[in-house]
């Protein structure tokens, strides 16, 4: 035998010891002394020694029954140690979070508000798998895998949850700004230089449209193309060109007026940042919290 086969039959004994007497110990549970005594009768069964020694009078420990008591209540407490800790879990935002989201999406706010959430939670510890590539959320260990997708999402067997939306607006440096005529309409930018999220077909299309769905487009040729969106706002805040980048990536250069917003009746059909997770049943605070904060963070208007 390498284990006792019900543990919950040492919390049992222990309990019968404590009160010292199988009446006591019966009423205290909530159980019924037959069935108490039964319990306890086929654990010694089990072990094959007797641990009390009983009379219809007395109820006593065996030698054997006082040390396997010592180890019986070091059980119970590392048990309710145990719970107590999950309770805790619950009850406040702790513990490790693990997380997947594109690099794109990183960069783009998501970053900024795992770093706030972190500030503002100093017991909950976020890890990162920051990749483009496809994860599954349940052999990887993950709480939860972001990511974006033009609507409507594809039905699958995990939970989801929509986090916010996601569109890229047209910007440009007020120095570049100040040099040109303000633009009226997409045609009006085929003269200004222009950057881009690289393409491997080396077809730069900005398909854009405006609040009542009315599409346009503009076919460019970018003087710089990268797929780091960090390098074409840098390149965007020197003059280089106008980029149109993630409205959450660039919300602060605008209100800052390190860029301003060109065109800003026209964007990006919005993208569904969404979250997918394994279960709705028994989230802690701190994975639930932390969606929420993705949640309130891409409320911010641009």
């Amino acid at each position: 035998m390498d284990q006792i086969s019900d543990l919950n039959d040492l919390r049992l004994f222990a309990e019968v010891v404590e009160r010292g007497s199988f009446t006591a110990a019966a009423r205290s549970l909530g159980l019924q002394t037959s069935k108490l005594s039964r319990h306890v009768r086929a654990l010694e069964e089990e072990l094959g020694v007797r641990l009390l020694n009983r009379t219809s009078r007395s109820l006593s420990l065996t030698e054997t029954g006082r040390q396997f008591h010592q180890h019986c209540l070091a059980v119970v407490a590392e048990s309710r140690a145990a719970k107590d800790l999950v309770d805790q879990t619950r009850s406040q935002p702790q513990g490790t979070v693990r997380i997947s989201c594109p690099l794109g999406l990183l960069s783009s706010g998501i970053a900024g508000m795992v770093a706030r959430y972190v500030q503002e939670n100093p017991q909950v510890q976020v890890l990162i798998d920051a990749t483009n590539r496809r994860v599954d959320v349940i052999e990887e260990g993950l709480d939860f895998a972001i990511r974006v997708r033009l609507p409507p999402l594809d039905d699958i067997d995990l939970a989801v949850r929509q986090l916010g939306l996601s569109v890229l607006v047209l910007v440009a440096s007020p120095e570049l700004v100040a040099q040109r005529a303000a633009p009226t309409s997409i045609d009006s930018l085929k003269d200004w230089p222009t950057l881009a999220m690289a393409d491997k077909s080396d077809r730069y299309t900005w398909n854009l449209v405006d609040p009542n769905g009315q599409g346009t487009s503009m076919t460019h040729k970018p003087r710089l193309a990268t797929d780091d969106l960090a390098s074409l706002r840098t390149a965007a805040m020197m003059g280089v060109g106008v980029a149109l980048l993630p409205g959450e990536f660039v919300k602060e250069d605008i209100r800052a007026g390190r860029l301003n917003r060109l065109l800003p009746d026209l964007a990006t059909t919005p993208g569904l940042v969404h979250a997918i997770f394994p279960t709705r049943r028994g989230m802690v605070p701190a994975v639930r919290h932390l969606m929420d904060a993705f949640v309130a963070g891409y409320q911010e208007p641009v």
